[in-house]
């Protein structure tokens, strides 16, 4: 019976390892942190996602947590790959220590696959020559690069059916990693060297973060000229080879924020990815712009935050562009509250929806979590009713109804602007129906007059 030793044990590493296990293959799970290996040894898991705990009971008999590696078929690192924030290059440091820790145990037959996230090069210039520090040659063991291609929400079911790249060192490699994968994979399975599979991992992300960035400058160019970019997209999708993607507050998750800056570290040439990047991480200081012109005048102004995860149903932060709108807020004098019902853990004080809003004078989705879409606008206890809809998820009308001056993301429109005076009597954020989603109104939202009559902040 095969066994394969997961290094890694985190957002792919460990619904990877608890997969095999469940298809009948022994797995350690290997992880340095000493918290995760005895969460998982006492039957616990250290996050959550859809349909993990299921598989978890499916597979423990099968499963076992260490802090080191030990002797197997196959070995597959799937540790983090962060940015230097600094430089913009790409911290291998994970990847080479799991390379070092695996060689004592590594022998002539057995399969290494990488699945972490690299610059194109990494395989045989970075892990490769510290696995060969083990005595065995490469092509005496074999060796892939298969890189994962799940997002958080649907981790398990993407892993499972989405089509997977494999990129081996020879035609003995690929061939071994294909039949391994093929365990659990039940989407196409595509094959090519190790180099190129490197390369449309990161492609496949930066094409998103490209077309993010262009959809966000549509935005404020919309903006610009008085119209509204929501509609606009609509209209130009409708061409048969057009497809505009949404704007938003920014990018983030580990993937698209991280990964183009991994495809141009080592270039001279790719103006246009380092653009849209810089593009994508302007977005927080766009949606400050809105927030300070709406609350020109407020003295000692509050803005209440509705979402922290870096995409909508989940509650994962890593790399959310809420980081960066917070502390360019607090640096603005604005005390900041914030409030999102599915992270745990924020380095900023999460409050109750109720309280987070009391009060303020400024409502900023950031997130777009169905459980926003439905929120009574009437239960909203707050000084100044001032809303920016970044996501472009409310119903605006309901809100304008309401009292309340709605500022969308990319929405020029020149229409009256709401009477801002009164409080709201407090009432239940979230009504009954609230996981039950609704469509935005296709009525043109609220936006502040710049002083030439024109939609668009000021």
């Amino acid at each position: 019976m095969m066994k394969i030793c997961v290094l890694g044990l985190g957002y792919i590493g460990l619904p990877t390892a608890l997969l095999f296990a469940a298809h009948g293959v022994n797995v350690v799970g290997v992880d340095v942190k000493q918290s995760v290996v005895d969460c998982l040894n006492h039957g616990n898991l250290p996050f959550s996602e859809p349909g993990i705990e299921s598989l978890y009971g499916e597979a423990k008999d099968r499963f076992f947590a260490r802090t080191e590696p030990e002797a197997a078929d196959v070995f597959l690192i799937a540790v983090p790959t962060p940015l230097d924030p600094a430089t913009k290059v790409s911290d291998l440091s994970y990847v080479k220590n799991a390379a070092e820790m695996i060689a004592p145990h590594l022998r002539e037959g057995n399969l290494i696959i990488l699945e972490s996230t690299v610059p194109p090069g990494t395989s045989e210039r970075v892990v490769i020559p510290r696995l060969e520090k083990s005595g065995v040659a490469a092509g005496e063991f074999l060796y892939a690069h298969c890189p994962e291609r799940a997002i958080p929400g649907r981790t398990l079911q993407e892993m499972a059916g989405n089509c997977r790249i494999i990129g081996g060192y020879d035609r003995d490699s690929t061939d071994r990693a294909t039949a391994v994968y093929q365990t659990f994979v039940r989407g196409q399975i595509y094959q090519t060297d190790t180099r190129t599979a490197e390369f449309v991992k990161l492609m496949e992300n930066t094409c998103r973060d490209v077309n993010i960035a262009l959809a966000n400058e549509f935005a404020q160019l919309a903006e610009e000229c008085g119209i509204n970019v929501w509609e606009a997209i609509t209209l130009a999708n409708k061409h048969p080879r057009v497809t505009v993607l949404n704007p938003g507050p920014g990018v983030g998750g580990h993937c698209i924020a991280i990964d183009p800056w991994f495809l141009t570290e080592n270039s001279t040439r790719c103006r246009m990815v380092a653009t849209a990047r810089e593009v994508n991480d302007s977005m927080p200081n766009y949606v400050l712009h809105i927030a300070r012109s709406m609350l020109a005048g407020i003295r000692n102004p509050t803005i209440c935050i509705f979402g922290v995860a870096y995409k909508g149903n989940i509650g994962d932060t890593r790399e959310s562009p809420a980081f960066k709108f917070i502390q360019l807020a607090e640096n603005e004098g604005y005390t900041v509250r914030c409030h999102d019902p599915h992270v745990k853990e924020f380095p900023h004080s999460l409050m109750d929806a109720t309280d987070a809003v009391a009060g303020s004078d400024c409502l900023i989705i950031l997130t777009d979590h169905d459980c926003f879409r439905t929120i009574d606008p009437a239960g909203l206890r707050m000084r100044t009713k001032l809303v920016i809809d970044a996501r472009n998820i409310l119903d605006h009308e309901k809100w304008t109804d309401q009292g309340f001056a709605v500022r969308v993301l990319g929405d020029g429109s020149p229409i009256q602007p709401v009477p801002l005076a009164g409080l709201m009597a407090p009432a239940g954020l979230y009504p009954a129906d609230a996981t039950r989603p609704v469509a935005p109104s296709s009525s043109p939202s609220f936006s502040l007059l710049s002083p030439n009559g024109r939609g668009g902040y000021l």
